[in-house]
């Protein structure tokens, strides 16, 4: 207890806030290298997972490929980037991505195969072209497993991004790293606290967005 509070203490003591390696400047790089690294995932997996759940071929292959990725320890894949590209944020970042990969992949292909089949078949029947059936359709009756997809990612990547700090002066693991090195235990569970708020709020920001691409699903349901 008296551990956690000094982390309390830690986090609201002004003196922490401010600077190059400050609570707000980690944050920021932290909140950065997590949104690049599901960006990069969902240019992508989105583009594939939607051709995947359209054309309902190739999910084997696809799905095992992206279990094996899944299947690869993170810190383990890391060294071995940090080892081909060195010191920087770079390694991080391709790890990160390889891990947002499937989540984001698995939520745009189960969210496209999650259209109601009559409103695909009315629009077929209406003379709209695969392309329009996939946009005015299928991604919006299959919004809300896909961004449920993003969701995932967002929460896996945020948390493991702390290990942007093993190869780089980067993000809110920089504080795990130095309070370990230094036996400053407060600092490190400030650390931890720091990133379990952070990924709850961005949790609850997608859950919100996730809840708004249900109900949007719901509304444009069999009328393509």
């Amino acid at each position: 207890m008296t551990t956690f509070l000094d982390a309390l203490t830690w986090i609201a003591d002004p003196a922490n806030w401010g600077g190059a390696q400050g609570i707000s400047a980690r944050l920021l790089q932290h909140l950065a290298v997590t949104l690049v690294a599901v960006l990069a995932a969902s240019a992508l997996a989105i583009p594939l997972g939607i051709l995947i759940g359209h054309t309902r071929r190739g999910r084997g292959v696809v799905v095992a490929l992206a279990g094996a990725v899944r299947a690869i320890p993170t810190l383990g894949l890391l060294t071995l980037l940090a080892l081909l590209l060195g010191v920087g944020v770079e390694a991080p970042l391709l790890a990160l991505v390889a891990l947002a990969v499937p989540s984001v992949l698995a939520g745009a292909y189960a969210g496209i195969e999650s259209a109601e089949p009559a409103a695909v078949d009315a629009a077929r029947a209406m003379g709209m072209s695969e392309l329009q059936i996939v946009r005015n359709v299928e991604l919006p009756l299959g919004a809300g497993v896909l961004v449920g997809g993003l969701r995932a990612a967002t929460l896996q990547v945020v948390a493991t991004a702390t290990l942007a700090a093993y190869t780089s002066d980067t993000g809110l693991g920089r504080y795990l790293f130095i309070g370990l090195k230094a036996r400053d235990y407060p600092q490190m569970l400030a650390g931890a606290i720091l990133v379990a708020v952070l990924a709850l709020l961005l949790d609850r920001l997608l859950a919100t967005a996730q809840d708004r691409a249900s109900r949007l699903a719901h509304s444009t349901e069999g009328t393509p």
